[in-house]
């Protein structure tokens, strides 16, 4: 990945190559944005840049021995963390026991020059059912990767992905070494979700926010690409929010959103016409879903109430609709009104909370369908 991948971010490229020229390089840094955005990337090409021998004031070189080496992620002082599941057969307990699947995750992404999420990693291990997390384990095997001499690059990177998935041992055992890594150790831990990343591991860390990307950047992209007509990549933009992955997703036929869409139907017409034993299947059926595509199921949900009730405003700029989504809002946004938004936006964010605490999936959707009934009657 090179600083020329990224999609916009023209700001933060500059920031981070004057200052790696210039050798401030700061022992940690989190870089935090929505998925989709570009900061994974944003802080893989930082990494090869710090490294890259024949670095330009625009980009790395591509030529040189650590560039070669970073195109397939196998450069000796190159690190990675991410969220795994263990398994017992064949056993894989920590990161490294995924290293082959993970370089080639990325090195199809990377040539592809295509965005990811954690749903899409976690698919390619085929562990769409389980809570994928960076392990206790992990820390032991951090702890002695770093006594390592460096080989031959000008700094030792380390790369977390997702530190707001690792547990909370692992988390406290690194502290140390996040406030006092070895020296030319660059540090860099990438999440979309900062709040839920332990307090003392963003108070040791120089933040880095990856803002959305401007809509004419990724309609420029969209048209120039994948071949998207002005028009549609405009409105296409428009709706993503500035998010690349959420862009693509829209240009797929198998749109999970779409699914989404049907599921969150479901959920308010059995509410609204309080029959219990529709609730019951879908919440079965919600149980028989992944994790990651309940959380995910629920991450939509809010979206919905919220644009359900700014489309009441009458305000077309602030909503980020389909054409899809609008056939149904328009009939649905009268239920969504100031005596219980707030409420039905509290309920779908604990039910998310509860599912990513593991707690049983049938039990938590069959719930949040009856509070939902209780709700849009009101």
């Amino acid at each position: 990945m090179y600083f020329r991948d990224v999609i916009g971010q023209d700001e933060l490229k500059k920031q981070l190559m004057v200052t790696a020229r210039q050798g401030l390089v700061p022992h940690a840094r989190l870089f935090y944005g929505e998925e989709g955005t570009g900061a994974f990337q944003l802080a893989l090409a930082y990494a090869r840049y710090l490294n890259c021998t024949g670095r330009s004031d625009e980009d790395s070189c591509g030529q040189c021995r650590t560039c070669l080496q970073y195109n397939e992620l196998a450069h000796p002082d190159l690190h990675f963390v991410f969220p795994i599941v263990t398994l017992k057969k064949p056993k894989k307990e920590v990161c490294d026991d995924y290293l082959t699947e993970w370089r080639v995750f990325l090195k199809d992404r990377m040539a592809k020059k295509v965005y990811f999420t954690i749903d899409t990693w976690v698919a390619t291990i085929d562990a769409e059912n389980k809570q994928a997390i960076i392990y206790s384990a992990e820390s032991d095997k951090i702890l002695r990767k770093m006594t390592l001499r460096i080989y031959e690059a000008n700094y030792r990177v380390l790369f977390i992905w997702m530190p707001d998935r690792m547990h909370e041992t692992c988390a406290n055992k690194l502290l140390k070494l996040i406030e006092e890594p070895p020296a030319y150790t660059a540090i860099l831990m990438i999440t979309d979700d900062p709040e839920k990343t332990l307090g003392t591991i963003v108070s040791r860390s120089q933040l880095v926010q990856v803002r959305p990307i401007k809509p004419a950047i990724l309609t420029g992209v969209l048209s120039e690409q994948w071949g998207v007509r002005e028009a549609d990549a405009r409105t296409i933009a428009h709706l993503s929010g500035g998010n690349y992955f959420k862009a693509v997703e829209y240009l797929s036929v198998e749109n999970d959103e779409a699914g989404y869409l049907e599921q969150f139907k479901t959920m308010m017409r059995n509410g609204w016409s309080r029959n219990v034993v529709a609730m019951k299947a879908f919440s079965e059926e919600m149980a028989s879903l992944g994790r990651e595509r309940q959380k995910k199921f629920l991450t939509f949900c809010q979206r919905q109430i919220r644009e359900n009730f700014v489309y009441r405003l009458n305000e077309s700029a602030l909503n980020f609709l389909s054409s899809e989504e609008i056939g149904f809002v328009e009939k649905f946004s009268p239920y969504v009104n100031e005596r219980n938004v707030l409420d039905l936006m509290d309920e779908l964010s604990l039910a998310e909370l509860h599912i990513n605490q593991n707690v049983n999936a049938k039990m938590v959707f069959f719930d949040l369908s009856i509070r939902v009934a209780a709700l849009v009657k009101n």
